[in-house]
C-alpha cells in the first residue's frame, strides 16, 4: 500500500459527496486506522455558516463514533473549487485549517502518534506530507489536561 497515494484517492472519492454550495469549496478527507481500514469524510456546509463541518472533523466524528478513536495512524486531505457540475478541481495541495488540525490532535494523543498528514489538491499528483507535530507545533491536547 502506498499509503499516501491511497488516503489522497479515498479523499478524492469523498470530496465528490461535499455539500459545499455557500463556498464552492469541496474537501475530501480519508483517515487510515491501525488495521489497515480507511474512514471518509467530505465537508458539509450550513445556511448557518458556523455550523458547517470539515471534512476532516466528519472523518474524525465518524471514528470517534465507532470508538476508534485511539486507532488513527495517518490522514490524507483535498480540496478545491467546484466547478459548474460540481466537481472539485484545482492541483495546489490543500492543508487541514487550525481547527482540524486541532482535532486531529486529539487522536493523535490519545493513540501516542505524531500522525502522518499527507495534501493535495482535487487533481494532480503533487502530495505534500507532513507530520501532525509540523502542522500544529506545540499542540494542546488532552497530555495538557493529565489525559493519555
Amino acid at each position: 500500500m502506498d499509503e499516501a497515494h491511497d488516503l489522497i484517492a479515498a479523499a478524492r472519492a469523498a470530496a465528490r459527496h461535499a455539500h459545499a454550495p455557500y463556498s464552492r469549496f469541496a474537501v475530501g478527507a480519508a483517515v487510515l486506522l491501525t488495521d489497515g481500514s480507511v474512514v471518509t469524510g467530505a465537508n458539509v456546509e450550513n445556511a448557518s455558516y458556523g455550523l458547517s463541518l470539515c471534512a476532516e472533523t466528519v472523518a474524525i466524528a465518524t471514528v470517534s463514533a465507532q470508538g476508534r478513536l485511539r486507532e488513527v495512524v495517518a490522514v490524507g486531505v483535498i480540496g478545491g473549487m467546484m466547478d459548474a457540475q460540481g466537481r472539485a478541481t484545482g492541483d495546489a495541495p490543500v492543508r487541514p485549517c487550525g481547527r482540524c488540525r486541532q482535532v486531529l490532535n486529539e487522536a493523535a494523543q490519545m493513540g501516542g502518534r505524531d500522525l502522518a498528514v499527507h495534501c493535495a489538491g482535487a487533481e494532480g499528483d503533487a502530495v505534500a506530507s507532513y507530520r501532525l507535530s509540523e502542522l500544529l507545533p506545540d499542540a494542546f491536547g488532552p497530555a495538557d489536561l493529565g489525559i493519555s
